[in-house]
């Protein structure tokens, strides 16, 4: 069987991003998952029945470390000789694709996830800018996750090549028996919420992902340090791990976190459905996204959704239908959206009976999966 290599920064991209894909792909093609070395490339390994192979990748801007990181990956597609090698995240796209070309991997894929470039400005903006048109330069087929990423590449023209989003989106899709409101009862739930200290009658908020400032968080907490005063049974729940290193959030939105009653913070879950199913709404404020998982998640355990106006998440959610689109960067439009979910009784029973269908009907895992198969066989037929 040919081979193919599929490459993320940090193993924990390929290990929860691409849950269940390398498996079904591994029936078809020799499938290998490249990415650092850690307790999350095991579980690849492990769970997909794929081999894997370790080469650290820098996430920051590291010259030393990333020509070190080149050379290595040169030298493994040299000795492997995959029909494709296929990236997804940033620093490993630029890496992969130049190092594949190099070595002369005939079908060099990326998958553009998200872009970090339209929310900078300056100097490091047309760095990253630089970056991704040299990573398409390389590339022989370019993926975009969704139709605003591929409407930013165009605009900034980062590449003339051909744009193609699979499907209706999103790099894997959803597990619709796996995000099943269904496997959860009442009962579970009422105590679940107890034990967070959550009372029956309370309105609870779910925000999922990283506790960093690109995710919004500044505005969400500023939005319900207030809303709280005025809603007494509203809760705002975060699950996800404070990134200092990276983009860390102001000092008052902590202190705010650490001190609010009616703020949980339960750190980094690896199964994050127990909290979406003691939820009545998502909250998700992000400044940009690719495809967002969190979103689609949300949306097939039956939530609706408030989102902010950005890629991804205007695909996903559709206005009054599944949840409300607002803009970015705005406390005030936060705090409104909130509010309407929470005293519009008819309006949000009707988003959430909507939910779930809106989003198994156009991501189901089953026909992305299948969708990526189809683009390998058609990609290789004209190698």
């Amino acid at each position: 069987m040919n081979k193919i290599i599929r490459l993320s920064t940090v193993p924990i991209s390929l290990n929860v991003l691409l849950k269940g894909q390398l498996k079904f792909l591994n029936e078809h093609y020799n499938i290998i998952a490249v990415s650092g070395k850690d307790v999350s490339l095991d579980e690849v390994a492990s769970r997909e029945g794929v081999e894997i192979f370790p080469i650290e990748m820098e996430r920051k801007i590291s010259p030393i470390k990333d020509f070190v990181s080149l050379v290595k990956l040169y030298f493994y597609f040299k000795k492997e000789r995959p029909l494709i090698v296929h990236s997804i995240t940033p620093k490993a796209g630029l890496l992969s694709m130049t190092a594949a070309k190099f070595a002369g991997v005939p079908i060099r894929i990326h998958t553009f996830t998200g872009l970090i470039f339209p929310s900078k400005q300056g100097l490091f903006q047309k760095i990253l800018i630089l970056m991704d048109k040299l990573l398409c330069l390389c590339a022989t087929n370019i993926y975009p996750e969704g139709q605003g990423v591929k409407d930013d590449l165009i605009s900034y023209k980062i590449t003339q090549k051909p744009l193609k989003v699979i499907g209706n989106g999103n790099v894997n899709g959803i597990d619709k028996n796996y995000f099943n409101p269904e496997l959860y009862n009442l009962e579970d739930i009422t105590q679940e919420r107890k034990k967070l200290g959550i009372a029956e009658n309370d309105f609870v908020f779910v925000f999922v992902g990283r506790l960093v400032k690109d995710k919004g968080i500044n505005e969400l907490i500023n939005a319900f340090s207030k809303f709280q005063y005025n809603y007494k049974n509203a809760k705002l729940l975060l699950v996800g791990p404070f990134e200092d290193d990276l983009d860390p959030l102001d000092v008052e939105t902590v202190k705010t976190i650490k001190e609010s009653e009616n703020i949980i913070s339960v750190g980094f879950q690896i199964d994050v459905r127990p909290y979406y199913a003691m939820a009545d709404a998502l909250i998700f404020p992000s400044y940009r996204e690719g495809f967002p998982n969190v979103v689609m998640q949300a949306g097939a355990m039956g939530l609706p959704s408030i989102v902010t106006d950005i890629n991804g998440c205007n695909e996903i959610i559709i206005e009054n239908e599944n949840g409300m689109i607002i803009p970015v960067k705005d406390s005030v439009a936060i705090y409104d959206a909130m509010e309407k979910m929470l005293t519009d009784k008819e309006f949000s029973n009707s988003l959430r009976i909507n939910a779930r269908l809106s989003i198994i009907s156009r991501y189901e895992q089953q026909l992305v999966w299948d969708a990526i198969l189809s683009e390998y066989k058609s990609l290789e037929k004209n190698v």
